[in-house]
Parts: structure tokens; sequence; C-alpha cells
């Protein structure tokens, strides 16, 4: 039994879910006036100027602050069920059914949130890694439950998880420079589906 890591976001869909489904699960008024306030910042972001963590840190800030953590986990369901199955890459899903097919451990590990991959993932048999949102007494603070899981978090998370070292072969799939860190585990490590040597 080999270990296959898989980034979520523009690996295993061809384009990102947080934006998308902040629109999906946020209140309209919101949405509204984040369309006002956050260009600066996305501008940024696509400029390299702004780092990923810290606009999806404002964002989940503005975004989720004060709902209720209960309807956040139905938007989400929905949103596994609605919107990712037309993102999903089909290459993707049939390099994770050869791997299962092997009899290897597979995980999703990703900065995405918990509320819509956790459905997508136990749809598909798979094991799962990733950031989550901080609530108080059933009610979303604003705040990650924990470190973002991107970057070396991603490695720290898959070391508590199980040891790389016991495996024969560990493979890793990803698409940005926060999945780096984690193809740096791998002895097969695959970047945007290119095999990197």
């Amino acid at each position: 039994m080999n270990l296959a890591l898989f980034d979520f976001d523009g690996t295993i869909t061809h384009k990102e879910t947080f934006a998308p489904f902040l629109s999906y699960a946020i209140p309209r008024r919101r949405r509204v006036l984040g369309t006002a306030l956050f260009p600066p910042l996305v501008i940024g972001y696509r400029l390299g100027l702004v780092s990923g963590i810290h606009i999806r840190k404002r964002l989940v800030a503005f975004g989720f602050r004060g709902l209720h953590a209960e309807n956040m986990v139905h938007a989400g369901r929905r949103f596994s069920e609605e919107v990712l199955p037309m993102i999903v890459r089909p290459a993707a899903l049939e390099r994770i059914r050869w791997h299962k097919a092997q009899g290897d451990k597979v995980v999703v590990v990703s900065g995405a949130l918990d509320v819509y991959l956790t459905p997508w993932c136990k749809r598909h048999g798979l094991e799962l890694l990733c950031s989550s949102l901080h609530a108080e007494n059933g009610v979303l603070s604003g705040r990650y439950q924990g470190l973002q899981c991107v970057k070396a978090e991603k490695c720290r998370r898959v070391r508590e998880l199980c040891d790389p070292a016991s495996f024969p072969l560990v493979y890793a799939y990803g698409d940005t420079i926060e999945d780096l860190d984690m193809l740096s585990m791998a002895q097969r490590k695959f970047y945007r589906w290119q095999e990197m040597v």
C-alpha cells in the first residue's frame, strides 16, 4: 500500500472553491458589501502582493462571523452536491480511482473548508485533512479553527495522520506554491498534473 496525497482546489477541481462557496453560502447583503470592500485586496492577491493565507483570513472574518455553524454545515453539504460535481476534473477522479484500486491510502490535503469537503470526501471514500471554521456556542467566530491547511501545515497534518516513511512510495498532487511543501514529501510528485523530476 502506497500513500497518495491530493490537493483539492485547482488539482482535483479545475478552479478554486473558496470564493464560489462564499458567494453560495453567505447572505446577499454581505456579498454586495464585499464586492465594494475587497477589490483592492483581490487585485493585490492576483498581482502576488497579498498572500492567499492573508486574503482568506480576511474573507473568513468578513463573510462568516456571526453566522450559525449548523446553517453553514447544511450549505456546505448542498455545495458539495450541487456545485462540486460541475468543477471536479474527471481525470482527477480517475487517478483517485486508480490509487484506490491499487489499495493505496488516499488523502485529500487542502486549505479548502471542511463544511463542503467532508461530505464530498465521504461520498468518494477518501480521508481528509483540511481547514475548518471556528465556532463558539454554535456561532461562527470569523476565524479558522487552528491554522489554515496550507504550506508546511499540510506536511504537519499528514505526519500527524501517518508516517509517510512507512509507505513504500508516496505520491503527491498539487498546483500552487502552497502545495510545494507537501510535494517535497513524495517520491512521485505531480505539479499541475505534470510529473516533477
